[in-house]
């Protein structure tokens, strides 16, 4: 059975709790939930890695290069995670980037990301919906359809 990684950094394992006017009600096992459903139809499983610590995310991409793609949600390391950056430089298949909150409408120092340019894609600011659209994008890039972007009827 072929998986997607769903990578989530610091602060995000507390999900639900950690400022729900921000980041939504939904906790990191509704996520989960939610991005299982969206690759099930394709027969795909989902390896879920949530760490504090930017080194056990550097090696869960470096474990996980069979994956068909990977959902990453830096948080913070999406500013300074240089380490992160260079694992996903070398992990051979698409990956979406996934932002809970709006991070342009945020403080200046979340407007720039190091591992954005390196993404297939970015989805920002749709809270956990956003798993959803990235792991649909997903879908289709991984899948072979990589010169048009992914209908949301179509997989809707």
């Amino acid at each position: 059975m072929s998986a997607i990684l769903l990578l989530n950094g610091p602060n995000l394992g507390i999900l639900g709790q950690r400022e729900p006017e921000v980041y939504g009600t939904d906790t990191l096992a509704d996520v989960e939930r939610a991005v299982r459903e969206e690759v099930a139809g394709r027969g795909w499983d989902v390896i879920s890695v949530q760490s504090d610590s930017e080194g056990d995310l550097v090696r869960a991409v470096h474990a996980h290069y069979g994956t068909v793609g990977a959902l990453v949600n830096p948080g913070a390391l999406m500013v300074a995670g240089w380490s992160l950056r260079d694992a996903l430089a070398n992990y051979p298949r698409p990956w979406v980037e996934v932002h809970l909150s709006n991070v342009w409408a945020r403080e200046q120092w979340r407007h720039e990301s190091v591992i954005a340019p390196l993404a297939s894609g970015v989805v920002v600011g749709l809270g956990s919906l956003g798993y959803r659209l990235g792991a649909r994008a997903l879908l289709t890039i991984a899948g072979g359809a990589r010169a048009a972007a992914p209908s949301l009827a179509a997989t809707a």
